[in-house]
């Protein structure tokens, strides 16, 4: 059983950044990709990025240009940097892996 921890959810004005970290109790590599997810209130869940255990990546369009997702294989930790924040990216945001380990997610807010 592989247990998945976010953190650096919070509170940020538009324009702002921040850093997500995923940590597992697992080794990482062991997967063969990871996942960023998000879910705004009354809406679905979506993928926002991925990242293979080779390191190629993937994001949604929403996204791109603005976060960057990466791995740090030693510290088993996968993060995701969200730049230029814009309200509409509010949610809570889940990492996921290639075998369907879920955390619980931490909360982003966008507001000014």
């Amino acid at each position: 059983q592989v247990q998945l921890v976010e953190s650096g959810g919070g509170l940020v004005q538009p324009g702002g950044s921040l850093r997500l970290s995923c940590v597992a109790s697992g080794n990482i590599l062991s997967f063969y990709a990871m996942y960023w997810y998000r879910q705004a209130p009354g809406k679905q869940r979506e993928l926002v990025a991925t990242i293979t255990r080779s390191g190629n990546t993937n994001y949604a369009d929403s996204v791109k240009g603005r976060f960057t997702i990466s791995r740090d294989n030693a510290k088993n930790t996968m993060y995701l940097q969200m730049n230029s924040l814009k309200p509409e990216d509010t949610a809570v945001y889940y990492c996921k892996t290639s075998f369907g380990y879920w955390g619980q997610g931490t909360q982003v807010t966008v507001s000014s």
